[in-house]
């Protein structure tokens, strides 16, 4: 159950906050040994993070269906660069995404692209008029974010800042981007959830830990959404650099020398 607690609380912050949920999921796992999540588990975490979106965006999204149709074609071409290059690390360099190594030096990346959102100037755009190719941008910063140390949040909305979007809208779309991406990656667990069930392997998590990760990562993620889009209106993103660098640092040298 604690280790559950563990893994629910940091995909609740980690998810949202500018920092790489995947990234400090392999740095716990890394610290405490054996910590990692099944593929039952990530769905559950994923489907708790998502439904902290549905709850934080219940009015953006409901406008998809009405006045923003135009905006679902948008996150449909944005989801493209993720699922593309996503499959193709899965499928060729899964290992990879289990490297601490490369989770510090990552999260050193993320830690710069905080302070150039830092420093970009106001703008005024709306991501309901974003071009095509500006959300296909937009979804390579995505794709990007693949890699274990890079935040998937920090760098799509460092994105649509460099597009012109305001604060707000590049949060907003960013998140709105997350859907598809939280739910793709649900997919691919189920994927590995079912092979796991036909090798006959056993399950790691009892159905009341399932449910405490659920609504413990849906109660984190709210809480954690709330923040970045209130820092990011008073323009402070860039402060979680101090926490990415100094820990990408700390990461490269302790995988460096005890590894």
């Amino acid at each position: 159950m604690l280790q559950t607690i563990i893994l629910a609380i940091i995909q609740g912050i980690a998810e949202f906050l500018p920092i790489s949920s995947s990234g400090h999921l392999v740095i716990v796992g890394a610290m405490m040994g054996e910590l990692s999540e099944s593929p039952t588990m990530e769905i559950i975490l994923h489907a708790g993070t998502l439904g902290s979106i549905l709850v934080v965006y219940w009015k953006r999204i409901l406008k998809l269906l009405t006045s923003d149709r135009r905006v679902i074609g948008l996150m449909v071409v944005g989801t493209i660069p993720a699922v593309v290059i996503g499959l193709t690390i899965k499928q060729n360099f899964e290992y990879l995404l289990r490297s601490p190594l490369l989770v510090g030096a990552m999260l050193i990346v993320t830690g710069i692209f905080l302070i150039v959102l830092g420093r970009l100037k106001p703008r005024d755009g709306e991501y309901q008029k974003l071009s095509m190719l500006g959300a296909l941008t937009i979804g390579c910063f995505q794709a990007f974010a693949i890699l274990p140390g890079v935040s998937r949040s920090g760098s799509t909305i460092l994105g649509g800042r460099l597009l012109g979007l305001k604060n707000d809208d590049s949060v907003t779309f960013s998140f709105l981007l997350a859907i598809p991406a939280i739910c793709g990656a649900t997919v691919l667990a189920l994927k590995d959830l079912v092979e796991q069930r036909e090798s006959g392997s056993p399950m790691m998590y009892s159905n009341l830990e399932l449910i405490v990760g659920a609504v413990v990562a849906f109660l984190v993620g709210i809480l954690a959404l709330k923040w970045l889009i209130r820092w990011s209106r008073l323009d402070r993103l860039h402060w979680f650099a101090f926490w990415c660098i100094p820990m990408g640092l700390i990461v490269v040298i302790w995988t460096t020398i005890f590894n």
